[in-house]
């Protein structure tokens, strides 16, 4: 088995040089490093993990804990995409990733702090966490570098990133209205996620905005599942007046909704018109193809993962709150009033 010897011996330098090289010293030279590295790789060397982290005091790992509302896990494709591009960039720089299972909310031994530091990760990636854990307050008080996304997570060594809600809510308001819309329904989660209150809170100024009629019974609650936008729509069906058109807080409940707008008689797009929000594969394959707002998962994993980066690596590296703008994607759901009055 190659050691850190046979590399040294080789390379001519001493053992102590290529310990340095490998868990990136700065104080070797650039002609040093490159010749080591390249030695290193020509005997297919791999440092021992446990040895390394000794030597560096991390672990090379990091924990992550997701929750989401349908209980799809990896399938969920919003959560997915956003870890898939986050570990591109930590794999990068060689860290691993440990994925946590069971977060049992109602035991204090099983919280956030008490399983990273078993598991001995060097920091902490949370995504659709809900507000109410109560293994929250401890963690934004602790030292462990963390980033979470749609988690408005404060703290001395926390930072949180989310998506422009409150301004993506307000560009499906204002396409709507474009498009001749003054009877806008809403359906979505509006107080237990910080999307689904930001979002709920955009589709409010909009309305403001545009000076359009607000209604209550045209307010309907949604878990971000396809069942609840059905079930939303069904509940429209029974207001006063039905809106021309509905903005979903995700695009699993616009498709539901659609789905309940057909059954009920209704042409999706053209009696009612739906935009949703995400942006999500299935989105451009349901007949019609669903107007939305995207959200730019690449871009928020990177940021997540770059941020966290940096947190562990600088000690006094200050938290952050990130923002990612989002887009409107047109497509085939909305239907023009303009038009349909000339």
């Amino acid at each position: 088995m190659t050691t850190i010897y046979d590399i040294a011996k080789r390379a001519g330098v001493s053992a102590t040089t290529v310990s340095k090289v490998l868990n990136g010293y700065p104080d070797v030279s650039m002609k040093t490093r490159e010749k080591v590295q390249r030695i290193t790789d020509e005997l297919g060397y791999r440092p021992n993990a446990v040895a390394r982290s000794l030597v560096t005091r991390r672990s090379m790992t990091i924990g992550v804990f997701f929750q989401d509302h349908v209980n799809s896990g990896f399938r969920h494709p919003f959560l997915h995409d956003v870890i898939a591009s986050f570990k591109d960039v930590v794999g990068a720089t060689g860290y691993d990733l440990l994925f946590f299972s069971d977060l049992r909310e109602d035991s204090a031994t099983q919280g956030f702090v008490s399983r990273a530091k078993h598991r001995d990760v060097d920091g902490l990636f949370l995504l659709g966490v809900p507000r109410t854990n109560p293994g929250l307050g401890a963690l934004s008080r602790s030292q462990i570098p963390v980033v979470s996304v749609d988690l408005d997570l404060f703290g001395p060594r926390a930072s949180y990133l989310c998506s422009d809600n409150v301004g993506g809510a307000r560009k499906a308001i204002q396409y709507l209205v474009e498009n001749g819309h003054r009877k806008i329904a809403f359906i979505g989660d509006r107080f237990g996620t910080k999307p689904g209150h930001d979002r709920m809170l955009g589709y409010q100024l909009g309305i403001q905005e545009w000076a359009l009629p607000y209604r209550s019974e045209w307010v309907i609650s949604g878990d971000f599942t396809e069942p609840s936008g059905y079930q939303a729509f069904q509940k429209l069906l029974g207001a006063s007046e039905l809106p021309t058109a509905i903005f979903c807080a995700s695009d699993m409940m616009a498709i539901g909704a659609m789905k309940a707008i057909a059954e009920a008689g209704y042409r999706p797009g053209v009696d009612v018109s739906i935009v949703g929000f995400d942006d999500i594969s299935l989105a451009r394959y349901v007949t019609p193809a669903l107007t939305t707002i995207r959200q730019n998962t690449e871009e928020m994993g990177q940021r997540a993962a770059k941020e966290l980066l940096e947190l562990m690596n600088t000690s006094s590296k200050p938290p952050s709150v990130m923002t990612v703008e989002t887009e409107l994607i047109v497509r085939d759901t909305v239907c023009n009033l303009n038009r349909t009055q000339i």
